[in-house]
């Protein structure tokens, strides 16, 4: 019986290593750039997140929803489920709370159930390893993701295709004395909104209309920021989005 118990403590732990490995090597890509909280929560442009005394309620809330008028972006779009989880129980482990294991995230949403090749393409869809270089970054798919670019309606028949598919909505913006590509949201008489998409990720601008000249077509292209994928990679995706996309 001891010896049954010690076995089930030690995996228990292991588990909580691994979860807080994983917490921890997801956060690094995601949120400890320089211009953002910095490694373990300390150093970086971004308000410093260890040993803060947050709750793990308070931390679950901001990381899924962000903060409004802020640069910190809500990520409960943006990363698999999972992920957040780790992530979630990363920062509460650099406040000193103890893994529960009880769900971060209440209400969301199971995972479909996929074939493997398809669950596949989910993974390098969502794959925050990637960084900002993943699909997840533009499109948003069964309601994770970011939706900047249209609804996806049409699965590419394969990747070259994919590479190659033009971007009529993408505009060429100017202002400041800079010209880059951009979606534009809205131009109104006291306001335009775009998303520069000069680099990912796109950014939100909110610009005068007297300081903004937009002309049709642009140098950017969809084959530019598939960079992070190989053409079989590419290939798993659109099988995830065969399964899940309606056509």
């Amino acid at each position: 019986m001891r010896a049954a118990f010690l076995l089930f403590a030690a995996a228990a732990i292991a588990g909580a290593q691994n979860a807080s490995t994983r917490g921890a090597d997801l956060f690094n890509q995601t949120c400890a750039s320089g211009y953002c909280h910095g490694a373990r929560g300390v150093g970086g442009g971004a308000p410093r997140l260890a040993a803060r005394g947050f709750t793990d309620e308070y931390i679950a809330q901001t990381v899924r929803r962000g903060v409004p008028s802020t640069a910190m972006p809500a990520f409960a779009g943006q990363l698999p489920p999972a992920d957040l989880a780790a992530i979630i129980g990363y920062v509460a482990s650099l406040n000193g709370i103890a893994p529960s294991g009880r769900n971060p995230m209440p209400g969301a949403a199971p995972e479909r159930s996929l074939a493997p090749d398809a669950a596949q393409g989910r993974q390098l869809f969502f794959d925050s390893v990637r960084g900002f270089g993943r699909c997840a970054t533009c499109h948003e798919v069964e309601g994770q993701g970011m939706p900047i670019a249209s609804p996806i309606s049409r699965v590419p028949a394969n990747p070259a295709e994919l590479r190659q598919l033009t971007t009529p909505h993408v505009q060429t913006v100017g202002s400041g004395g800079d010209t880059y590509p951009a979606l534009v949201l809205s131009k109104g008489s006291k306001q335009v909104k775009l998303y520069d998409l000069t680099s990912p990720p796109p950014v939100l601008r909110t610009l005068a209309p007297g300081a903004v000249t937009v002309k049709e077509g642009s140098n950017w292209s969809h084959a530019n920021v598939l960079t992070a994928y190989n053409d079989s990679e590419l290939g798993s995706i659109l099988v995830f989005l065969r399964a899940v996309v309606r056509q």
